[in-house]
């Protein structure tokens, strides 16, 4: 097990017009879980190759460890791999597949065995050993390609995706056993998806990249709760944040025919920026259904009714700056109304998040 650090970490590929990845900065503690996320082609993967070598690092450098790995061999670092596509070998059975690495190491067969049957114990897979991949089913496959990389004993894990290929009820359980799997064995693991709620369920922090420039990297809460900037406060959470663009008059953001008061701060730092607008945001569990005098109408175009919880769609009745996008809200399923109805919402005062309508950048 061991720290891994990326200093300045950037990669140039020809003919781009920008880096893939623009000068990463991240230090992941000793046997920390951390998930790299963004929309595709952020960098997410580029990044992971960069650590594992598959990737050149054309500035700055990786550590792991006290070691600088950057221009070593991949065989070299003492990491070990889990792909999206499994890869494991179809002539070869389970134990085969999970001892192939270690044969090729040179690793004497007793030795081979015991590690093979002890991850094959901490995987449930000891029933498994001698059937070909052909005969296991998705998760049994991805779990085969884990112990594969349990073997090996590496100072760190590295996850491209690896339940991409998995129906959406199997990749939710498969999490939960990755998850599990990775704080019993305390290895430091760097893993990559695109979905936010494996990022935010998964990880002990989560770095969120958008066009090759790290975001943010806080705790699953912390990007939640204070989102450094109107990208990331978009991207996490599901339903998204509803942010809309609002004009500012006398330390108000004026909704609809509602004036919602902004803090002192707020308002200097757009008057630092000259700014008689802002960018307010809420999420959809920060609304609810008040009487008429008290909210904003909202005409309803669509309600998601999915048991313990309902999703209203609408738009705002005479907001200009809220027409587009439907607004989103959750609400009690006691209280359903009806596609067609007019109904009265109101953000829960202090859930507001304010950020610059300039740069995107919080705003305190």
């Amino acid at each position: 097990m061991a720290t891994v650090s990326y200093q300045q970490a950037t990669r140039f590929y020809p003919g781009a017009d920008a880096p893939a990845v623009d000068g990463l900065d991240i230090d992941i503690a000793d046997g920390e879980f951390l998930v790299l996320v963004g929309p595709s082609g952020c960098g997410k993967s580029t990044s992971l190759r960069m650590l594992a070598g598959l990737e050149d690092v054309d500035e700055g450098t990786i550590r792991i460890g006290d070691r600088d790995v950057t221009g070593l061999a991949p065989g070299k670092r003492d990491v070990a791999m889990v792909f999206q596509s499994y890869a494991l070998y179809p002539h070869m059975s389970v134990a085969e597949n999970m001892g192939f690495a270690l044969e090729m190491a040179k690793v004497p067969k007793d030795e081979r065995i015991r590690r093979v049957r002890e991850a094959a114990r901490i995987l449930d897979l000891e029933s498994y050993l001698d059937r070909k991949p052909k005969a296991l089913s998705g998760g049994q496959r991805q779990r085969v390609a884990m112990g594969r990389a349990i073997v090996r004993e590496p100072q760190a894990f590295l996850m491209d995706e690896p339940l991409s290929n998995l129906d959406a009820k199997l990749r939710v359980s498969t999490r939960s056993q990755i998850a599990e799997l990775q704080r019993r064995l305390g290895v430091t693991t760097v893993y990559v998806t695109h979905d936010q709620v494996e990022a935010m369920t998964m990880g002990d922090r989560v770095a969120v990249l958008k066009d090759g420039v790290l975001q943010q990297c806080d705790t699953p809460l912390g990007l939640y709760r204070r989102p450094a900037n109107a990208f990331v406060a978009g991207f996490i959470g599901s339903p998204a944040m509803n942010i809309r663009e609002f004009t500012v008059t006398d330390g108000h953001a004026r909704i609809g025919e509602l004036d919602v008061p902004l803090s002192r701060a707020t308002h200097t730092q757009l008057a630092r920026e000259d700014s008689d607008r802002v960018l307010l945001g809420f999420r959809p569990e920060s609304v609810e259904l008040v009487g008429p005098t008290e909210g904003y109408p909202v005409a309803v175009r669509l309600v998601e009714e999915l048991g313990a919880d309902t999703y209203l769609y609408g738009s705002v009745i005479g907001a200009a700056e809220l027409n587009g996008p439907d607004i989103v809200a959750r609400i009690a399923v006691d209280h359903t109304p009806s596609i067609g109805d007019t109904v009265h919402l109101r953000v829960r005062p202090g859930q507001e998040h304010a950020f610059s309508p300039v740069t995107g950048v919080r705003l305190e």
